[in-house]
Formats: structure tokens, C-alpha cells, sequence
């Protein structure tokens, strides 16, 4: 009884004690004008713009800015309805959402609504910002502990801990989508959210349905944007995506937060950018693209003490197959790692196409204990050695016998794509990758253990 008096309470402390209402002055393009509560308004209020002749047509705005003595609103939705001196009602001057752990299972949209045709949502009592700062630096507790991703190639050559947070870099059809309903269906986090911004409307339910499937939906929550929303859909999609990680660590969980692509979510803010008059710059993109992609970034990461862990895995999708575009190369600055998937591979069919020396995890070598690095740098050097000499070897033009350590790179080789290798439904723990590892290069585990002469 106490909860519910408390919830009401909050409840009617949202609800405005005056309505402020103004006028449409203009529309230019996505953009629309308000004159007469602009000097209540703040960046990120929302209000509601009635349809000039029909009363019962709202669309819901943002404020996006200021120019002179007008407050620049962006909408939803369809500006469609709206003209000169329509009615602009101030709703709120705060962005929230209320999840709770009955959203496991579910999907919602951007503004938290459900749209799996599953009924309501179970509100929970606690309001979370869709904008907030990350947890101050000195309160985090550090990134620590293995998590296991149930993906061969990830355990063992890119180990991930709880907290850390990787980029997955990769053209369009190269493997992101199977590579993160693996992730989903796979790995040992406690939640999954997953965010899915400006995806294509027709493949929403594919990954739902093939790709994710019900064992993977049963302990994640989807929060979809599609291209067909309006910029400001898909930034917030992103938002709320992180919000609701944010609940989930807050509960002390292990949260996977998997967001696909950070590229279209600075795409959407290039676009309201844009609109609101701000000078475009490398590529296009406007300062504001550089300036929120670590304020949403660096809110995943461990949460203060007492509390879980946001695990990100954050694909970018970069513009002809270029891993040093833009936002590509702004993102890689800001994670902690990045994990690369190359068409050439994908092209040849090895799945998943992580480029193995191409990609990074910053725990390494720390995470691992010394029989676990050793197996690594045995590995790393025996491809980068034979992609060394591939041309040559394709062309046929080296002969064996010519350099020992390209004849061992050579027969290790096979088997090495092989172990990396893995079909979607299939998963592997972190004990069972180093011990296949090792099979591979036929490594024993004692032999990595320090003599008793060393330490003498």
C-alpha cells in the first residue's frame, strides 16, 4: 500500500500545475518554429503541436534549439497537419522511462511503447533520464572478470570482461546481425538489451524470429527505431536503449548491451543537427555527431560499487568497407577494443569473419594468466606470418623447405581457420577454446608453467 501511495505521488509531482501553451510561427523542413513559451523551454523538453484543422491530430516535438526569439521544435513524426498558428502545448521539460524487470521478453520502441502486440508494459517506480551522465570516473569500479560470449574466435583471441565495452566493425552484409543474435543466444550475461536503430523495417522480425529466436528473446529487451522513423526516433532509440541497460546494472545484473550501429544513431544526430543550423563538417557530420557519441558511449562500462555491469558491444557501419571513416575512427578512440569483420573473409565463407589481426580488446594481455597469452602469441604470429606470404603462396611461387617458420605457418594455417570458425547454432565456452587451442598447436598446458630455475 505504501509502494502504491508513493508511485501516485511521484506520479502527480509530473504532472504540470499550469498549461503553457504557444503558436507555430513557420515550418522549414523538418523544422518547426514556436513563439510565446520559449522563455520556459529548454533544449530536450517536449511538447505537442496540434494539427491546424484537425484538433484531435497531435505530433509530439522536441526542442532542438533556438534561433532569436523563436524555439526550434523537431518533430516524431510527419509534420503533415501542421501550419501557422497551431496550438503548442509544453508537455515536459524531462525525458524519461520507467522499466522494470517485466520488460525481459519484450519488444518496445523508441519511447518505451510496446509494439509486440503482447499487451502493456509493467511501469517500475523509478524514472530513468533518457539523457544522463555517465557514473562519475572515481566511483566505477574497474573493469574485472572474464564474461564468456559463447563465440570461439571471441573468448580466446579477443577476450571480453564484464564492463568493457567493444566496437564491431563491418560493411553492410558482412556478418553483424548473426554475429550479435549469437552473442544474444550465447553468452553468460545476466541481460541482454539490444537496440536496434534505423535497422531495416523487413528485417526486424528476421532477427526476431531466425536470428535471436526464443531462447535468445526470453532474457532481452529490444528496443527498434527503424530507417522509416524520423531522426529523432532513431537517436532516441539509442537512449532508451541505454537507459534500460542502466535499470538492469542498477539491479546488480551483468547487462550485455548490444547496439546496432552507432554509425546510423550519428547519422540521425547529423540530420537534427542540420536542421537546427549547425555548420556542417568532416563528411557532413556537425560537432554535436563528436560531441554526443562519448556521453551515450561512456555510459555503458562498470556501474558504481554496489551495482553490476554494462558490457557494450556497439556495431559501426562503416562506409565502403573504410575502418578510418569518421565515425569509425572517432568510436575506435572511445571503446575499449574493436572487433573487425572483413568482407574478403566473409567472401571465401569463413563465419564469422572477425579478422583476427586486425582487431583489438584492451584487457588483453592482463585478463589472461601466462599459458593463455603464450597460446595467443603462438597463433597471432603463425597467421600473420602466412598472410604474410599469401600472394606468394596462392601464386604458388614459394616452395616449401625455403623458410621453416612459413612451412609451420602453412600447415598450422587450416586448422587455425578452422577453430576460428563457427556455424550460428553452435556455442563454445572460454575453457573449451583454449583447450582446443592448444590442441591445434599442440602446446602443453605444463609447458607454460615458470621453471624453478627462474626464480632462483
Amino acid at each position: 500500500m505504501t509502494q502504491s501511495r508513493t508511485h501516485l505521488l511521484q506520479e502527480l509531482d509530473r504532472v504540470p500545475s499550469a498549461t503553457l501553451t504557444g503558436r507555430v510561427v513557420a515550418v522549414k523542413g523538418l523544422l518547426i518554429e514556436c513563439s510565446g513559451i520559449e522563455e520556459v523551454l529548454s533544449v530536450g523538453a517536449r511538447v505537442s503541436v496540434q494539427g491546424t484543422f484537425d484538433a484531435q491530430h497531435e505530433v509530439l516535438c522536441e526542442v532542438v534549439g533556438f534561433r532569436e526569439k523563436v524555439a526550434l521544435l523537431m518533430p516524431f513524426h510527419s509534420v503533415e497537419g501542421i501550419g501557422l498558428g497551431a496550438k503548442v502545448t509544453l508537455v515536459s521539460n524531462a525525458s524519461t522511462i520507467e522499466p522494470s524487470a517485466a520488460w525481459l521478453g519484450r519488444i518496445v520502441d523508441a519511447m518505451g511503447n510496446p509494439i509486440d502486440g503482447k499487451g502493456p508494459l509493467m511501469r517500475g517506480g523509478i524514472p530513468y533520464a533518457l539523457r544522463t551522465n555517465p557514473p562519475a570516473a572515481t566511483s566505477r569500479q574497474r573493469v574485472a572478470g572474464k564474461l564468456d560470449l559463447g563465440v570461439r574466435a571471441l573468448n580466446t583471441f579477443l577476450t571480453c570482461c564484464r564492463g568493457q565495452r567493444l566496437g564491431i566493425f563491418a560493411g553492410s552484409g558482412v556478418g553483424k546481425s548473426i554475429l550479435m543474435s549469437m552473442l544474444a543466444r550465447y553468452s553468460q550475461a545476466d541481460v541482454n538489451v539490444i537496440g536496434l536503430i534505423g535497422e531495416r523495417g523487413r528485417e526486424v522480425q528476421e532477427f526476431i524470429e531466425d536470428d535471436l529466436g526464443e531462447e535468445g528473446l526470453k532474457r532481452s529487451v529490444l528496443v527498434v527505431a527503424t530507417s522509416a522513423d524520423s531522426a529523432l526516433m532513431r537517436r532516441q532509440a539509442a537512449y532508451t536503449t541505454m537507459a534500460i541497460a542502466e535499470y538492469f546494472r542498477d539491479q546488480k545484473h551483468q547487462v550485455l548491451c548490444m547496439m546496432d550501429s552507432i554509425t546510423r544513431f550519428a547519422m540521425a544526430q547529423r540530420e537534427i543537427g542540420l536542421s537546427a543550423g549547425e555548420p556542417p563538417t568532416t563528411k557532413g557530420y556537425t560537432p554535436t555527431v563528436f560531441a554526443e557519441l562519448p556521453k551515450l558511449l561512456e555510459r555503458a562500462g562498470p556501474g558504481p560499487v554496489g551495482s553490476g555491469a554494462i558490457t557494450g558491444m556497439f556495431t559501426v557501419l562503416v562506409e565502403g568497407d573504410d575502418t578510418n571513416e569518421p565515425i569509425a575512427d572517432a568510436t575506435r578512440g572511445i571503446l575499449d577494443g574493436h572487433i573487425v569483420l572483413d568482407r574478403e573473409i566473409a567472401q571465401r565463407g569463413r563465419y564469422p569473419a572477425i579478422n583476427i589481426l586486425k582487431s583489438v580488446s584492451r584487457m588483453l594481455p592482463d585478463a589472461n594468466n601466462e599459458f593463455e597469452n603464450q597460446l595467443l602469441t603462438t597463433a597471432r604470429r603463425l597467421m600473420a606470418t602466412y598472410e604474410n606470404m599469401a600472394e606468394l603462396i596462392r601464386l604458388g611461387a614459394y616452395r616449401r623447405g625455403t623458410d621453416p617458420e612459413v612451412d609451420r605457418a602453412m600447415h598450422y594455417y587450416p586448422q587455425l581457420e578452422t577453430f576460428i570458425s563457427q556455424r550460428e547454432h553452435e556455442s563454445a565456452t572460454l575453457e573449451e577454446g583454449y583447450t582446443q587451442l592448444a590442441k591445434v598447436l599442440g602446446i602443453e598446458q605444463q609447458a607454460a608453467a615458470p621453471k624453478a630455475e627462474d626464480g632462483a
